[in-house]
């Protein structure tokens, strides 16, 4: 099984839904390796949302898979109502400590990239891992909705209408 570490957009609510981009089209990780649109196109789901791709530490499940023109999207459900560990990893992703994703899979087609890596056009997705330190280098993250989020919001919405107040 091959990983690929991408930093990714996440968000999570209360009820342990979670959503993120798992890779980004058009950019190679830093191993070089380069996965092209249509490579997910045979995504069985669901799979595992594992943590850190310890296959011993599930904490809830991939119900979808979807490619659009930036990569491929995931949606699903950290089982918070049901595992403690889910809860606690809920946690860590709603405080911005762990905000990236990456994917196992198994290469059916790929070919070597020149100055490294691989182009792969055909895999086997058979998980995603909420991760610490993911390995792509060029994506953004935003910390998962929280409370704290919110009254920081709401702080800079009322500071804003201050401004408008002043002049």
């Amino acid at each position: 099984m091959h990983h690929a570490f991408f930093e990714t957009k996440v968000l999570a609510d209360d009820d342990g839904a979670i959503s993120g981009l798992a890779w980004k089209f058009g950019v190679p990780d830093r191993m070089g390796d380069w996965i092209e649109p249509g490579s997910f196109k045979n995504a069985k789901m669901p799979i595992p949302l594992l943590f850190g791709h310890d296959m011993g530490d599930p904490v809830g499940a991939w119900e979808s898979a979807t490619e659009k023109s930036d990569g491929l999207h995931l949606k699903g459900k950290l089982l918070v109502n049901d595992v403690a560990r889910a809860r606690e990893v809920s946690a860590l992703v709603k405080a911005g400590a762990v905000r990236g994703l990456s994917i196992g899979f198994i290469i059916k087609n790929a070919s070597a990239r020149s100055g490294g890596g691989r182009t792969i056009k055909n895999l086997e997705l058979l998980e995603c891992s909420l991760v610490t330190i993911p390995m792509h280098a060029d994506a953004k993250v935003v910390s998962a909705k929280s409370a704290i989020q919110a009254l920081q919001l709401a702080s800079a919405i009322n500071r804003a209408a201050a401004q408008f107040g002043r002049n």
